[in-house]
């Protein structure tokens, strides 16, 4: 199991790299804001789409094809940003990048949902949140820099060559899993998953989608606040996240061993808590010090609920259809993580960049609501799977 983690980290790195830039970058094509946050929700789209056909494709192809797909497709769709020379361009690039994102996430989500024992998932789930959570440390001031020296498209070239690197470790280290062969048609899979398992898809993945939106939102307001409204240089911006991811990556062994001593509960609920009133100071960051200082605190609340969502799903999900549901699992999560883009540019657009912020505050509020108060708690004491 533990050979997904090199792969993981090297893709969070990726990921990171491009945080500080995509926005600026979508701003050089001279466009609004409410477009701004159509270029940054193109690639949750994408992954949006194919959350559910990755779920089919794992049980039917087994992981380690399905990890080098997502991989090869998100590395594709980034490169491609380097040589797009108009708006649709840059959408068609972004969404082919999400589908290869869905594939590598719920690929390697299932592969580890297969392994590992509920009293132990917390921690080895958090592990990987954790790892996330390196790259978006290292990774926004590597790109903040690259970009301020070489250009905003440079950092593009590096996502795809830290990509090659990891389908190489792919290829080499992670050992595929017996696949399904067996005949019951797809639709017909799919449609007995979500009859006897819609509770939880409506009440727990109710909470995940407010979740998951102010966990991306925030991509998408610093950067924004920092650049527009303080008029940040491209290397500070980078500094702020990297410093807030700093934050974030130390607390994934806490919330790891939170959620296996005492519940998922202790974890997310507090996340989310945390997080909405650290986006809700945003509006009062009035320059460099004051938006890091706010940036940490969001980044402490996003580190306790490392993992969270992700063991929350793990443990929901039964056995026997495990990538069906996490498919969709992740589709409700991911209108979260496509909508948290286009909810902060609109609103800029309509009632200004410093308003986005609290709206998006309140969403995070309603999360921890539905989590901590309709959501039974799911953590197994006995062990079991």
């Amino acid at each position: 199991m533990r050979t997904v983690y090199l792969p993981t980290l090297i893709m969070a790195c990726c990921s990171g790299l491009i945080i500080p830039i995509l926005p600026v970058y979508a701003l050089s094509f001279e466009v609004s804001y409410g477009i701004v946050g159509w270029v940054l929700a193109a690639q949750g789209l994408g992954t949006l789409l194919f959350d559910v056909p990755a779920g089919v494709l794992v049980r039917r192809l087994g992981h380690k094809r399905i990890m080098l797909l997502g991989i090869s497709l998100n590395v594709g769709g980034v490169l491609a940003l380097f040589w797009a020379q108009g708006l649709p361009e840059v959408l068609a690039w972004r969404f082919l990048s999400g589908a290869g994102s869905a594939l590598w996430t719920i690929s390697r989500h299932a592969y580890i949902a297969d392994l590992i024992q509920t009293g132990q998932r917390g921690r080895s789930i958090a592990m990987l949140g954790g790892l996330g959570r390196v790259g978006t440390f290292a990774g926004p001031a590597v790109g903040g820099v690259v970009g301020a020296t070489f250009g905003l498209r440079m950092p593009f070239l590096v996502f795809a060559g830290l990509g090659l690197l990891c389908i190489v470790v792919v290829l080499l280290w992670v050992e595929d899993e017996e696949k399904d062969k067996g005949d019951r048609p797809t639709g017909s899979r799919l449609g007995a998953v979500l009859r006897a398992h819609y509770r939880p898809l409506l009440t727990a993945g109710s909470g995940q989608l407010c979740a998951q939106l102010i966990r991306t939102a925030r991509h998408a307001i610093i950067p924004l606040y920092a650049a527009e409204v303080l008029g940040l240089a491209l290397h500070e911006v980078g500094l702020i996240i990297s410093l807030s991811s700093a934050i974030d990556m130390l607390m994934f062994y806490p919330a790891g061993v939170i959620m296996d001593r005492w519940g998922r509960k202790y974890a997310y609920v507090p996340s989310f808590i945390i997080q909405s009133f650290g986006m809700a100071l945003v509006p009062l960051a009035g320059d460099f010090s004051l938006l890091l200082g706010v940036s940490l605190l969001i980044g402490l609340g996003n580190g306790l609920g490392s993992g969270t969502m992700m063991t929350l799903g793990a443990d929901l999900a039964p056995v026997e259809s495990r990538g069906e549901f996490l498919g969709m699992w992740r589709f409700v999560g991911d209108f979260g993580n496509a909508g948290g883009p286009l909810v902060v540019g609109h609103i800029a657009d309509l009632a200004g960049l410093a308003t986005a912020p609290l709206i998006v505050a309140g969403i995070g509020l309603l999360g921890a609501m539905i989590l901590g108060g309709l959501v039974p708690e799911t953590l197994d004491r006995g062990g079991g799977r």
